[in-house]
């Protein structure tokens, strides 16, 4: 398993339209002796490739299987519909699913978005991919309904794209397995999670006891170990210029003016 005492290193796999480069600028920069590698993996396998160790964690497209994977979400991002510059949809600045009922809608076999039931009217047949998709939109075949990351992804000059309102989103998370809650990657997590470098989450605190005693003043040196005389008060007397004398004593007499 990666993250071993030998040769610490950590193994990150990704789905498309995830951009991970700033949490790995930042890992390596508090991690420099534990490399971290990229993978990239479609969105349908990314889960395969956690249980079957060969990431130790992963930025997914979420739901995930709780039983066996855990998960943080990070994010929802927007769901837009990718169209030819020309199309009718871009006298608009957003549209609703309703606006492409009459719409060719392509759905792709790698489709990430879960639909019960796509929008649009479906074509003869599903493309294998979103790129394919995309390439079936430029020819004027039909529209195409992703996330925002993903028509980004796959910009072509001659397609635009605007936002869905009533779309549902897609979550991307943070997943690794249930049984390899490593030390490493908690570091990752709260990369993600934005804590900083001082950190205290995760810190056990001090005991009860260490604490108690790093509240308690310090003693003199100078009274301590000295030993109290018998039937001497502990106070060592009256003090010098405290204004009183001790009890029992003369007073002098006042000076003539």
């Amino acid at each position: 398993m990666t993250g071993s005492e030998d040769s610490p290193s950590f193994r990150l796999a990704y789905v498309p339209g995830v951009t991970p480069d700033k949490w790995v600028r930042i890992w390596n920069e508090r991690q420099p002796d534990v490399p971290l590698s990229l993978t990239q993996v479609p969105a349908a396998e990314a889960s395969g490739v956690l249980l079957g160790g060969d990431a130790d964690a992963g930025l997914v497209r979420l739901p995930v299987d709780r039983t066996v994977l855990s998960a943080i979400p990070l994010y929802t991002e927007t769901t837009v519909v990718v169209v030819p510059k020309d199309h009718l949809v871009t006298a608009a600045d957003e549209v609703t699913l309703g606006d492409l009922a009459d719409e060719i809608a392509l759905h792709p076999l790698d489709d990430v978005l879960g639909w019960e039931r796509p929008p649009g009217r479906p074509a003869f047949e599903r493309p294998a991919t979103t790129a394919d998709a995309v390439e079936l939109v430029a020819a004027g075949i039909g529209v195409l309904v992703v996330p925002l990351s993903l028509a980004r992804l796959h910009h072509r000059k001659d397609l635009t794209y605007r936002p869905v309102t009533d779309a549902p989103g897609s979550a991307v998370g943070l997943s690794w397995p249930e049984d390899a809650h490593t030390d490493l990657v908690e570091e990752f997590i709260g990369i993600v999670r934005g804590r900083t470098v001082n950190s205290t989450r995760g810190r056990r605190p001090a005991p009860a006891q260490a604490k108690d005693e790093r509240a308690m003043p310090a003693r003199s040196t100078r009274t301590a170990g000295r030993k109290q005389a018998p039937g001497k008060p502990s106070g060592g007397g009256a003090r010098r210029g405290s204004g009183g004398a001790p009890k029992g004593g003369r007073r002098g007499r006042p000076r003539r003016k």
